[in-house]
């Protein structure tokens, strides 16, 4: 894991760390947190437990605000474009200000002609490419959602730090952000609070092999 002194480019600036933020529900479903339309895969009937209260909106309007890029699978892609990509501009959010300006980046194989501005398509050694975009001077190289993309990028230790929003609901079915198996990995807890509602934010950072206890003679 590489420390804030660790990320700094031959002139002496600071790189881009990449983070990540996803929303959870208790039993760990990230599918489908903003609406009943959309992630409608596996027959999921489920869309849209994540509700915001005031001060879970202000901390992800923070969170969009230290961006430089975002990086993206192709789903979250198409979902973001067709969402936030295709609203008018309402003035004062840093949510739209930040996907609208700041340039996107897209892990796929099968996207060939992106229609949200700004964009560009990284289809072939993809961790080559995001090793370069985290060289580039900058505060975040930030990946929304993108479940698949965020385990690919875990598993080959290009994460820096990552931001759970678990919203107080158990979900019962979806796409979870974690498998039932998959490699294991120690966490430090850098940062947590929960909101008037209840939703918990926290913030970890990766730090290798977590250490198990050995059987006692």
């Amino acid at each position: 894991m590489e420390s804030n002194d660790d990320r700094l480019s031959e002139k002496g600036t600071a790189t881009m760390k990449l983070t990540t933020t996803t929303q959870v529900s208790v039993d760990g479903v990230m599918q489908g947190p903003g609406g009943p339309e959309e992630d409608e895969r596996g027959a999921f009937e489920r869309g849209g437990w994540a509700h915001f209260d005031n001060e879970a909106g202000t901390v992800m309007g923070e969170i969009y605000r230290r961006a430089d890029a975002f990086l993206f699978g192709r789903r979250t892609y198409e979902i973001f474009a067709g969402s936030w990509g295709a609203w008018p501009d309402p003035g004062d959010d840093p949510i739209w200000k930040a996907l609208n300006t700041q340039p996107k980046y897209v892990a796929s194989t099968t996207l060939t002609q992106p229609r949200w501005a700004n964009t560009t398509v990284l289809s072939s050694e993809v961790a080559a490419a995001v090793r370069e975009l985290k060289a580039k001077p900058g505060r975040e190289l930030q990946v929304h959602g993108s479940g698949a993309l965020f385990r690919w990028l875990l598993d080959n230790d290009l994460v820096d730090e990552m931001t759970l929003f678990t919203f107080p609901v158990v979900v019962g079915q979806g796409s979870r952000l974690f498998p039932a198996t998959g490699p294991d990995r120690a966490l430090d807890l850098v940062d947590s609070r929960t909101t008037p509602k209840g939703v918990t934010i926290q913030v970890y950072r990766p730090t290798g092999r977590p250490r198990y206890a050995t059987a006692s003679p």
